[in-house]
């Protein structure tokens, strides 16, 4: 790819995308090379993974660059399907991989994939398809709202199924704004929000773990030793990193104190190691990425690529803004990744994917030469 080609994506988007990446295999080492070395005998093992997580993820996304987003439209229907069969396989014994009582994981050699990760831009793109066929449709209820719903509900469903009400969640939210910027009368959207909240909350305390998350959310300090110790480990590391951080490595929380130290609160890692400034570049740099995403969903040169954009840039928004949510402890805890930085193989790679995706867009928006 020569300087010509690479001027025509947004060089914004694109640099973002390639520093929070990097930043991130950074940070994952830093985060875990101690609890590395004593579960591996390897300091560098998570380091070394996400490392190939990373390359492999560039080559995806160069690859995305690369193919015209308008042909995507004749994937997004097998690639949902799919994705539905994915998210079946993972309770079949022998195929899908279980972690602390959750199963997410479809096994492949040396590689866990999430089929969730993926199940998220299926849904987008697929959606992007349908609400560009439908166009003035989608304000009536039967034929521009409800389809979506049992779609919606389906997927959800299999999610709740797997314990991964954060995937749930984001989902839901992506496909009600999408349907809301297509037109669809608010008035429906309000409604399915009023009939989930008793659903929502039937789900929380049907299940031991979410009303402890919920409790350790309203008063953390009532079970400190328990279901209150990640966030009070959270706020102990951004209280000890300060204004300008302990130091780059130099963090004592990740030593054994906090609980998924490289994943979903690696930002109270960066919060210890590099301070409120290294903690607001970070959302400082993902606030750019998505307002330049959303300035490509307006300028996307037909109806698809604006749907597709936005629902891009509403996932990545939603997913940064709720970890962080979490780790500073705004939210209840969700389990969702810090989008780039956490590790995770599956998630990195999708989300590199989408860039790609949402740069492609970029290189033929209205104006564009």
């Amino acid at each position: 790819m020569n300087v010509k080609e690479i001027e025509r994506y947004d060089l914004v988007i694109l640099l973002m995308a390639v520093a929070l990446t990097c930043f991130g295999v950074v940070m994952v080492y830093s985060a875990s090379s101690v609890m590395a070395t004593k579960k591996f005998h390897d300091g560098f093992y998570f380091l070394k993974r996400q490392g190939v997580y990373a390359l492999l993820g560039f080559g995806v996304m160069v690859a995305a660059m690369r193919i015209d987003y308008r042909k995507w439209r004749k994937c997004a229907v097998p690639l949902l399907l799919c994705c539905l069969v994915m998210l079946v396989l993972v309770f079949i014994p022998g195929i899908g991989g279980a972690a602390k009582g959750a199963s997410r994981w479809i096994r492949l050699p040396g590689f866990n994939f999430q089929p969730s990760e993926l199940a998220k831009i299926a849904l987008i793109i697929y959606m992007a398809y349908s609400l560009d066929k439908k166009q003035e449709k989608v304000k009536f209820f039967s034929t521009g709202f409800a389809p979506y719903m049992v779609l919606l509900a389906i997927l959800l469903a299999l999610l709740l199924k797997q314990h991964d009400l954060g995937a749930a969640l984001t989902m839901g939210v992506v496909a009600l704004i999408m349907l809301f910027v297509a037109g669809t009368r608010p008035r429906y959207i309000l409604g399915m929000g009023v009939l989930a909240v008793p659903f929502i909350c039937y789900t929380v305390m049907t299940e031991s773990y979410r009303m402890r998350r919920i409790k350790a959310f309203l008063d953390p300090w009532q079970d400190p030793t328990d279901s209150g110790f990640q966030i009070i480990q959270s706020w102990l590391a951004f209280g000890n990193g300060g204004v300008l951080g302990q130091g780059l490595g130099e963090g004592k929380q990740k030593l054994f104190y906090l609980p998924e130290a490289h994943t979903d609160f690696i930002l109270s890692v960066v919060g210890e190691e590099l301070g409120l400034i290294g903690v607001t570049v970070i959302a400082a740099m993902f606030l750019l990425l998505i307002l330049r995403s959303i300035r490509v969903a307006q300028m996307a040169d037909d109806t698809f690529g604006r749907f597709l954009a936005l629902g891009i840039a509403t996932l990545l928004g939603i997913q940064a803004f709720v970890n962080m949510g979490v780790v500073t402890g705004l939210l209840p805890t969700k389990g969702l990744a810090l989008p780039f930085i956490s590790y995770g193989g599956s998630s990195l790679i999708v989300t590199l994917f989408a860039v790609g995706v949402l740069l492609n867009i970029s290189s033929r928006m209205r104006g564009t030469p």
